[in-house]
């Protein structure tokens, strides 16, 4: 018996657990075309895994969709495929680790568009690197600050005004459940950005929701996409695809819920919150039995900093 057949049961488990541990639900094809239809939706991060998948549903439904992400050629091809679908398409060429490349964007929409009536908040950066691989890769902690959390921040100080003053708009944030869990180790980078958007958005959310503008947040587990390939283990961890994380985004867009989340969370965010020594001492053991895989650990041989590339979506 191969590897791969001996590893089939696995896998099998593992997509048995996937449907017990994590959200799941999509709209029906008839409210999520009267939810979007005509509207401008906003999706960053939109040239795969998620991004792709929730923009295919949305133009599919009738969204006038405005796809965001580094890759020219690659948004072209996609614009190519979803006009097909019957929806709108354009595609906007932006890194939002760079700001004067957000700047541009805001600048240009309201050229094109009167309005962005939702934004999808989905492109990131993960890295999964223990701080002892770290210590000279500072840059790992620039590149995800910036895509996770600084680039989406300065995104929407650009679109917020407008929702607030029309009196309707809609953010999704497609976060991760490792901004409601205790840290995890060699995720220092990723968690760290990661919640820091999540906790900007949500103290906008309590000022904006006056002026009619309402948030929901994603939080998702694993997620085999691109994103989540680097790491050999995380095959055979229960998960979700990308296509079903789209249905998730499609879902809060129709029925725009505050949260999206495993139904387990809540009981660890309390379960931490009541003493954080079993989770600390189980972070212990997890990093001591764990290892970085080989990518993370060629990558963390020292480089000169003109080798060094941003990575953002």
């Amino acid at each position: 018996m191969t590897e791969s057949r001996a590893l089939l049961p696995l896998a099998a488990a593992s997509r048995i657990l996937s449907r017990a541990i994590n959200p799941s639900g999509r709209p029906s094809e008839r409210r999520l075309r009267q939810a979007v239809e005509g509207k401008v939706v906003l999706v960053t991060g939109a040239s795969r895994g998620i991004g792709e998948a929730s923009a295919r549903k949305l133009a599919a439904a009738g969204a006038c969709v405005l796809l965001v992400a580094r890759s020219r050629e690659r948004l072209d091809d996609l614009k190519a495929q979803y006009s097909e679908l019957g929806g709108t398409v354009h595609t906007y060429p932006v890194d939002l680790s760079e700001p004067e490349s957000i700047d541009a964007l805001a600048a240009r929409l309201p050229e094109h568009h009167e309005h962005v009536d939702v934004i999808v908040n989905n492109a990131g950066k993960s890295i999964r690197r223990s701080i002892e691989r770290s210590y000279r890769r500072f840059h790992d902690f620039e590149r995800t600050i910036g895509v996770n959390y600084l680039g989406p921040v300065k995104l929407m100080l650009a679109l917020l005004p407008s929702m607030r003053a029309r009196g309707d708009g809609h953010i999704v944030n497609v976060s991760t459940i490792g901004v409601r869990v205790p840290p995890a180790p060699r995720w220092a980078a990723y968690q760290a950005s990661k919640s820091a958007f999540d906790v900007f958005l949500r103290s906008a959310a309590a000022e904006a929701a006056a002026d009619g503008v309402t948030i929901s947040s994603i939080y998702l587990g694993l997620v085999h996409s691109e994103m989540s390939a680097p790491t050999p283990i995380f095959r055979y961890v229960p998960g979700l695809t990308p296509d079903q994380a789209g249905d998730l985004v499609c879902k809060a867009i129709v029925d725009r819920p505050s949260v999206i989340s495993p139904w387990w969370a809540g009981a660890v965010e309390l379960g931490a919150a009541v003493s954080r020594r079993p989770w600390e001492l189980a972070a212990g053991l997890y990093s001591r039995l764990s290892e970085d895989t080989e990518s993370a650990a060629a990558a963390s041989e020292d480089r000169p900093a003109e080798e060094r590339v941003t990575e953002g979506s």
